[in-house]
């Protein structure tokens, strides 16, 4: 039986077929190159994903246009972009940005529905377009990759229907599913169980302000992980004129706002220079990340404390850069601990640590992070499966992992299209001859540029490339 009463296009959002091909970006395994010494590199990291994203959907919720500088040119953003014009938003690129591509212009327009969301491999898309996609007139159907359709939604279904919107899941509580929007939701209060990733919040609370009476958001889980991400949608809330609040550790509101448009400049993605700035610590030398902001939001500014346990040292340039130097790195023979860390607020920077962690003298315990199951792999298994691949021995638990360095030895490092799995392999084949990653295309997720820039961060004496941006990756297999 029909739940909705709809004439337009028809599309089976079951169909077992009907999930995206992942993009392929490579042609076969990628030599994880060698350091066989000290580093020196000044690096441009593209825009933050995180924030890319976020902007985009209320760019396409505001009452005007807005114009985002610097935002990230990815799978994860262009995703959002193809999703956001699907239901009635215009993006326009600007003769404009650098070096990682152009500066966007978003129009927003009248949400309509007839079409069916490809979320990729992205939780940002399958997470914060719902809620907006409620907003639109029509049915709306989303599905994504294989792997997508692993990742838990059931949050995001369950809240949407408690506000009175009709979804359509088979029960699943995963991907695909489908939903009418009727072109407003009435919004007030709504109690989630967010403990599997606070995307569920922030794709809530994105597009509370179009809702008619707001969106009180409580989160009714024992854990929540990676709150810094619930604090930056607040903070990108409030630089549109929305008085959005943390009322309490698990509570937070939105009031029926208008969305204003915006002049945003991204900040370049702290998490995706992590491998760089841990490369320092493996090799030894120093590296630098232009426009690192002094305040942030972005999980990956808790990189400075973290990294600083590992024996690095921080300093900023007149400038606005970051130096992260290293007297001697592991390659040169300088042992390094392992620590105990909790990185509940953190994960997403686990898979780079666990890496890291693998080379140090001593062993290590990351926990806080059993969310990271639920992410674009289980990340956890995945981790202990490579690292004990590489001569690691490796204990996973519920909600972290116990890593104690071995004799390491090289390996085909599957990434299991996973970007953050890729560049963990990279960190390893820093200080491990023979290391080879299935995948490196699978960074293209979210810093396609991340082949080029490793070996940019590999080039002696921390020489430019002639045409930045176009140098020759024959050397690195690429």
């Amino acid at each position: 039986m029909e739940i909705f009463d709809y004439s337009g296009p028809r599309f089976d959002v079951y169909r077992e077929d009907a999930a995206s091909e992942p993009l392929v970006l490579d042609d076969g395994p990628w030599p994880a190159p060698r350091a066989d010494g000290p580093v020196e590199a000044r690096l441009r990291i593209p825009g933050s994903k995180s924030r890319t994203n976020r902007e985009l959907v209320l760019s396409a919720l505001a009452r005007e246009a807005s114009i985002l500088r610097r935002p990230l040119h990815a799978r994860d953003t262009d995703l959002m972009v193809t999703a956001l014009t699907q239901l009635g938003t215009t993006s326009d690129h600007l003769d404009e940005g650098g070096r990682f591509g152009d500066d966007l212009e978003i129009v927003p327009g009248t949400l309509t529905g007839g079409v069916s969301i490809d979320c990729g491999l992205a939780g940002t898309v399958m997470r914060f377009v719902p809620p907006l996609a409620a907003l639109a007139l029509g049915p709306v159907a989303f599905d994504g990759d294989e792997s997508a359709r692993r990742r838990p939604m059931g949050t995001t279904v369950e809240a949407l229907t408690a506000l009175g919107v009709d979804v359509r899941d088979d029960h699943r509580g995963r991907l695909p599913f489908s939903l009418y929007g009727t072109g407003r939701v009435q919004g007030g209060k709504v109690r989630i169980d967010a403990s599997a990733s606070s995307q569920f919040v922030s794709g809530l609370l994105l597009s509370a302000p179009r809702f008619r009476r707001g969106l009180t958001v409580r989160h009714t889980g024992e854990h929540l992980p990676s709150v810094p991400h619930i604090d930056m949608t607040l903070e990108a809330l409030q630089g549109r004129g929305v008085a959005a609040e943390r009322v309490d550790e698990r509570t937070w509101h939105v009031p029926a706002s208008p969305i204003a448009g915006a002049e945003i400049t991204i900040e370049p993605d702290l998490s995706n220079a992590e491998p760089f700035l841990v490369a320092a610590i493996v090799a030894g030398g120093s590296v630098s990340i232009e426009d690192w902001p002094e305040r942030t939001t972005q999980v990956g500014a808790q990189l400075v404390p973290i990294l600083e346990r590992f024996g690095a040292t921080f300093e900023r340039t007149d400038d606005g850069a970051l130096v992260c130097s290293v007297e001697r790195g592991i390659v040169e023979g300088h042992e390094v601990r392992g620590i105990d860390l909790d990185l509940g607020e953190a994960g997403e920077l686990a898979p780079n640590l666990a890496a890291l962690c693998a080379l140090c003298s001593t062993p290590s315990r990351l926990t806080g992070i059993g969310h990271l199951r639920g992410h674009e792999t289980d990340r956890l298994a995945a981790l202990a499966t490579e690292l004990t691949k590489v001569g690691a021995e490796v204990t996973e638990f519920d909600d972290g992992l116990e890593i104690v360095p071995g004799e390491l030895h090289g390996a085909e490092w599957s990434a299991y299209e996973d970007h953050r799995m890729a560049t963990s392999g990279a960190i390893v084949g820093l200080a491990v001859d023979g290391v080879t990653i299935d995948d490196i295309g699978s960074t293209g997720k979210t810093l396609p540029q991340f082949p080029e820039l490793w070996a940019e961060l590999l080039r002696p004496g921390g020489e430019e490339p002639d045409e930045p941006g176009t140098i020759s990756l024959a050397d690195f297999g690429v």
